[in-house]
């Protein structure tokens, strides 16, 4: 895209110089006739020079030098010339508007002469038309013919000026690839390389083709375009900048799950305009690379080790101390569960009913998902808590009565006592399944992102070139840290 804007950029400079050249003067072979400002068709004459007291021609001579004239030329159909008082009035027809004008300018520079009322008329009929049309193909052919060298020379400085560019932006690309890590830092500083040739060239067919000024204006003005062009497209630009600014610093790779804008998702593509990311509900979301880089970005996998907690709500009758000590075997025993940081099982708060314990726990982000590993912990730890007698009640409801409670004493009446049998909890119809880290249901507590991405992978709605590193390859293991 940059090369064809490159090419279009030069062969517009090509036809301007082509016009330019073109429009050099010539060896005229007849003198092209005077202009003038005419005067309206109607209404007072304005005067064009001083008036004087003592003509030094009168009317009548006046009038018949300019008859003469106009006769001769053969240019003017029914000429006739009238002058009162200095006062030049000119009729009749003209086969172009430029004979028109030479005529009002010939009486305009005629001795004696105070002011001029041109009245003649153009002829507009087809063979005039056609005549005129030939005349200028024929003028046009002809300064063609004498500018063709000066369109050859120029059409070689911009073959050359192509040629240099492309080769200073090789060079800059073979010397700084290895030092930029950044690919679109490293294009825009090879473009920066690259477009000074391209300016220099400019200004040489600019000033071959006679346009001093013009190339000056080129030269000193590139900054003022680029004030303009800043203001006119700020939000690209911004956007653009912060593009750059991302692929330096690198906050994040293809494939880490983040939050930012107050969007989490897996980051599929960073171009030039936005940062695309990947829902875990499988939607795209595109956000402007200038709020990426100016919001708070939380990255979950640029450290695999990541830190989840739960809470578990004991009766105040029930130990609390033996309730830590079995929560900690089933964090301890949980192959998803990280070692080292140990996990932790506090006292968090003296609840209205409850006595609730805070859990903390690392595992490992990119192997297992946050959500399962959550499941699988609260189930063992429920089964863990009620198979040793541990109470976990429901919050406590107090029932306030402002009068109090009547208290009504009846007979009582003696009826045959049943006993019944004591209710015994029924087995646990899956017992396997309620000691096992996880459940059919829970899936093999494994991080779905993986898959995600390869499930959208070619469905990203920006095509543009990814401006991210790849996310280096690590060795799964099944209990990391351990």
């Amino acid at each position: 895209m940059t090369s064809a804007l490159r090419l279009l950029f030069l062969a517009s400079l090509a036809l301007a110089a082509v016009e330019a050249a073109s429009s050099l003067p010539l060896k005229a072979q007849e003198a092209p006739p005077a202009r003038s400002v005419e005067p309206p068709a109607e209404g007072p004459a304005s005067p064009k020079q001083a008036i004087r007291v003592v003509p030094d021609a009168t009317d009548a001579e006046i009038a018949r030098r300019l008859q003469g004239i106009m006769e001769a030329t053969g240019w003017f159909r029914n000429p006739r010339v009238a002058v009162r008082d200095g006062v030049v009035f000119l009729d009749g027809a003209a086969e172009t508007a430029d004979h028109r004008q030479w005529a009002g300018a010939l009486a305009e520079n005629t001795q004696g002469s105070v002011a001029v009322v041109n009245r003649i008329e153009v002829e507009t009929d087809l063979r005039s038309t056609l005549e005129h049309v030939e005349a200028e193909l024929t003028s046009l052919q002809r300064r063609t013919i004498q500018a063709w060298p000066l369109a050859v020379v120029i059409v070689a400085i911009i073959a050359a000026t192509w040629l240099v560019a492309k080769i200073v932006a090789m060079t800059a690309r073979r010397v700084l690839s290895g030092r930029i890590a950044s690919r679109l830092l490293l294009g825009v500083v090879v473009r920066a390389l690259a477009f000074p040739a391209i300016l220099l060239g400019a200004y040489f067919v600019l000033q071959i083709a006679g346009l001093t000024r013009l190339a000056l204006t080129v030269l000193g003005g590139t900054g003022l375009i680029g004030i303009i062009i800043g203001f006119a497209f700020r939000d690209i630009a911004e956007n653009f900048l912060a593009s750059l600014l991302l692929s330096i610093r690198n906050p994040f790779r293809s494939g880490d799950l983040i939050e930012v804008a107050g969007h989490t998702g897996i980051v599929q593509n960073l171009n030039t305009r936005s940062t695309v990311l990947l829902a875990l509900d499988g939607n795209h979301i595109q956000i402007p690379n200038a709020t990426v880089f100016k919001s708070t970005i939380k990255n979950y996998s640029s450290i695999p080790s990541r830190r989840a907690e739960f809470t578990v709500g004991i009766g105040y009758d029930s130990s609390a101390t033996r309730a830590q000590e079995l929560i900690a075997q089933v964090l301890s025993e949980h192959p998803a569960v990280l070692d080292s940081p140990e996990p932790l099982v506090l006292v968090d708060e003296l609840g209205a009913a409850t006595v609730n314990l805070r859990v903390y726990y690392w595992f490992d982000s990119s192997a297992y998902a946050p959500n399962k590993i959550n499941s699988a912990l609260l189930r063992l730890s429920k089964n863990a808590l009620l198979k040793h007698g541990i109470e976990l009640p429901d919050p406590a409801r107090e029932v306030v009565f402002p009068k109090g409670v009547p208290v009504i004493q009846t007979r009582k009446t003696t009826q045959p006592q049943t006993r019944t049998a004591p209710v015994e909890a029924p087995p646990l119809a899956h017992a396997e399944e309620e000691t096992s880290a996880a459940t059919p249901a829970e899936g093999s507590l494994a991080n779905e992102s993986k898959a995600l991405s390869e499930t959208a992978a070619g469905s990203a709605p920006e095509g543009q070139e990814n401006l991210l590193k790849d996310p280096p390859k690590r060795n799964g293991r099944d209990k990391p840290g351990r």
